[in-house]
């Protein structure tokens, strides 16, 4: 059965591929080879695959030319759209600043405002009190004066009833006469200079009426004017300190804890700010105080917020044109700790917030390194710098030149490896930097 098979096979190949023979023939001899068709079959089918596996390979080749070419532009693309991005949330960054420091100014401004207003209506509550006082000293002497126009008033009729009963049918001395006419006319006189006195009090009370009134709608539409001023302030307060609270928290820096850590160290006598107390001699307080208490006290904690911003890294270490290089993360098998900024030879690096140097000079990997320890337990590094320009133990606030970009240590180009630690656990420098691009 297997001999018939092979027959048959052999049969088919030799009708697609006939035995050959090839000639050799020489001066003095004529030799032939034999190629049998299951040679052939073997030479063909070893030619065919030598043919397709140098096909595929060039095939496979070409395909990771391309796709190589192809990410390569991509990456690119990538790094043009992130650099655009950049300098879009940096311009947007500078916007809110500017922003920022105008509210700032008209914060002061209303501020002085609020000030002058409370000064003159203070001014004007003495005032409306100090006539009012007028105003009841002016009826007090109104009152007795009619009461010594009543008694020189019965005096006279007293007077006149004795006079003619005296002369009711004899005759007066001239001297009893001229005395009671004397006396007659010493109360006509009185009576006429208390009627006098008695209209000028009564004008000066309807005067003093109409100031009291007129001072009194002053004073209501101070009140009215501070309340729309108290309102823009509490909204300007809310808009400005939300941010700084989403800032924290998004950077995972608890705003409680933060605030009170700022306020141990800015505790003096009287605090930053002073609770307004306003002297109302006797009257009640209205809302006013309360309010502006509470206005002093929210700026008392949007100061707060800012000083722990400056002592946090929240700032970008280089102002100048960069491009990112490497982010924060694995990296070739091995734990990248920071993010790398790239930039021309000698580009100034400054710091992201105030701070004590306390590494300045060369260490394993890093080249030249400064180490800045900030509050909340935070540290930050600036390394493969070109020129170091601190000291250790120098205090430094966020913004201050620190040194110049290099590529010194374990370094394939100029750039700075910036990195944050909290509690000696480095972190994502990028939380920092992306919690305040909307706030500074």
């Amino acid at each position: 059965m297997k001999a018939r098979v092979l027959h048959r096979l052999h049969s088919v190949i030799e009708r697609r591929l006939p035995e050959q023979r090839l000639f050799l023939r020489s001066d003095t001899d004529t030799r032939f080879i034999r190629l049998r068709s299951e040679t052939q079959l073997i030479a063909l089918t070893g030619s065919a695959l030598v043919v397709g596996w140098a096909i595929i390979a060039t095939a496979v080749l070409l395909m990771d030319s391309i796709g190589s070419g192809s990410i390569r532009e991509q990456a690119k693309r990538e790094q043009v759209a992130y650099a655009a991005r950049l300098n879009e949330l940096s311009a947007q960054r500078d916007a809110r600043a500017e922003e920022a420091a105008a509210a700032q100014e008209r914060f002061n401004a209303a501020l002085d405002q609020i000030s002058v207003m409370q000064s003159q209506l203070l001014a004007s509550e003495d005032r409306r009190r100090e006539l009012d006082t007028g105003i009841g000293v002016i009826q007090a002497t109104l009152r007795r004066t009619m009461k010594e126009r009543d008694a020189a008033m019965k005096v006279r009729d007293e007077a006149l009833a004795t006079l003619e009963g005296a002369t009711g049918s004899a005759k007066t001395t001239d001297g009893r006469l001229a005395d009671v006419e004397g006396t007659v006319d010493f109360l006509t006189a009185a009576l006429d200079s208390t009627a006098s006195e008695r209209d000028a009090m009564a004008t000066s009370a309807r005067s003093a009426r109409e100031e009291a009134q007129r001072l009194e709608f002053e004073r209501e539409l101070i009140l009215d004017r501070n309340n729309r001023i108290f309102t823009q302030l509490e909204e300007a307060l809310t808009v400005s300190v939300k941010p700084l609270d989403k800032m924290f928290r998004d950077a995972g820096l608890p705003p409680d804890s933060l605030i009170k850590t700022v306020k141990k160290g800015y505790s003096g006598q009287g605090g930053p700010l002073t609770p307004v107390t306003f002297s109302t001699k006797g009257m009640p307080l209205d809302m006013g105080q309360n309010r502006a208490n509470r206005i002093l006290k929210g700026l008392e904690e949007m100061d707060l917020y800012r000083i722990a911003a400056q002592k946090a890294p929240f700032a970008v270490p280089v102002k100048s044109a960069f491009r990112f290089t490497s982010g924060f993360g694995p990296r070739w098998g091995r734990m990248h700790n920071g993010t790398d900024f790239a930039a021309s030879y000698g580009t100034p690096i400054y710091s992201t917030a105030d701070g004590v140097v306390i590494h300045a000079g060369r260490q394993s990997g890093y080249g030249n390194l400064v180490k800045i320890q900030h509050e909340f337990g935070i540290e930050t590094r600036y390394a493969h710098m070109s020129k170091v320009r601190v000291k250790v133990g120098q205090r430094v606030s966020r913004g201050d030149r620190i040194g110049d970009m290099g590529s010194t240590g374990r370094s394939t180009g100029v750039h700075l490896h910036y990195e944050v630690r909290v509690g000696g656990k480095p972190v994502n420098p990028m939380t920092y930097i992306k919690a305040a691009k909307d706030v500074f």
